[in-house]
């Protein structure tokens, strides 16, 4: 009997898990989590602001502590594990990533839209000129075909990518329409294949397994679930069904669930739950970033917040349009004025 291969974790608590919190982790609860994940046997333990390098800004979000105070904290304390980075090109800067790389940082995701990919060769030289292993992803993986994913999978691989993730940014893929993008990205690329699950369908868990299968070796998880959206893959239940289905990980099952239930955990302001919205992003197909600006904008506006994301879905919008979000709830709310005038 031929054994399961090895599956590389990568945390990203405190990365996605900032969309959760209003980009407000405080320099000390990174350090927690950071100093936690490491002691569980988590390979890779991703800081940066929810939009990745430098995203601390009025359209993503000012983070509480700046980045470089995060990395601080959390470096010194991933001692068996890698310091992993997100950048987006447009948002983050090469000066981000050699801040990162001076803080240790062993590996750079740099995420693109899925038919974008050719915006991120620059970012990809510069990470790999630093020493970085580069996990390119490719966000919201729905809106591009099998063919798209293996056409950009291509490009990234021959920019100098180690990986390429298919990124399910909006929860609104299902085990199949998974299996068919890690096929096609697998035949068409010789280098690792990565999956990155949202939870608003309550399918992360099982689309990581479904990737797993297709031949995907890397996969990105957040403890608790703390993530954009109706949160991400939960690392702990993620290791639980890969320890039961034979496959290893390196991480304790014990300390990971330890490490949510007694530090995570009480970090998060509210439960990462599949609530009307964050459900309606997975059945519409919205990034699951724009939760928490929905919401806001809904509340400012008196509309539902499922109208905007519905109208936002069909407009097919992107990370970085955030604020196609306030313009749909001001047109919603001047329509229903009109109507009720009428």
């Amino acid at each position: 009997m031929n054994e399961k291969p090895f599956i590389h974790i990568l945390d990203s608590t405190l990365r996605d898990g900032s969309h959760a919190l209003s980009h407000q982790f405080t320099a000390e609860q990174v350090a927690r989590v950071a100093k936690g994940l490491d002691e569980a046997g988590v390979e890779m333990i991703e800081v940066s602001h929810g939009d990745g390098l430098g995203g601390s800004t009025i359209t993503y979000g000012f983070s509480k502590q700046s980045e470089f105070e995060l990395l601080k904290a959390a470096a010194p304390l991933i001692k068996r594990g890698k310091l992993a980075v997100l950048l987006l090109p447009g948002i983050g800067t090469k000066d981000d990533l050699k801040m990162a790389a001076d803080f240790g940082a062993k590996v750079a995701q740099i995420a693109t839209h899925v038919t974008e990919a050719d915006i991120a060769e620059q970012h990809i030289g510069v990470a790999k000129k630093m020493g970085m292993e580069v996990i390119a992803m490719l966000m919201l993986s729905h809106m591009g075909s099998p063919e798209k994913i293996a056409e950009q999978g291509k490009l990234m691989e021959s920019f100098g990518a180690d990986v390429v993730e298919v990124t399910d940014s909006a929860g609104a893929l299902i085990p199949q329409t998974v299996k068919d993008r890690v096929g096609a990205l697998r035949a068409a690329i010789k280098v690792g294949v990565a999956f990155h699950g949202h939870n608003n369908l309550s399918l992360a868990v099982a689309n990581s397994v479904a990737a797993i299968e297709e031949g995907a070796r890397w996969i990105d998880a957040c403890t608790c679930g703390l993530g954009a959206g109706s949160g991400n893959t939960p690392t702990e239940v993620l290791a639980a069904v890969l320890d039961k289905t034979g496959y290893t990980t390196g991480i304790d099952l014990w300390k990971i669930m330890d490490v949510a239930e007694e530090i995570v955990r009480p970090l998060m302001q509210k439960p990462v739950r599949i609530g009307k919205t964050s459900l309606t992003m997975g059945y519409a197909g919205v990034y699951s970033s724009f939760l928490l600006h929905a919401d806001k904008a809904a509340q400012q506006f008196g509309v539902d917040a499922r109208d905007i994301l519905v109208e936002i879905g069909k407009r097919k919008a992107v990370g970085g349009q955030e604020d196609m979000i306030v313009e749909v709830a001001m047109a919603l709310a001047e329509k229903r004025k009109q109507h009720a005038r009428s």
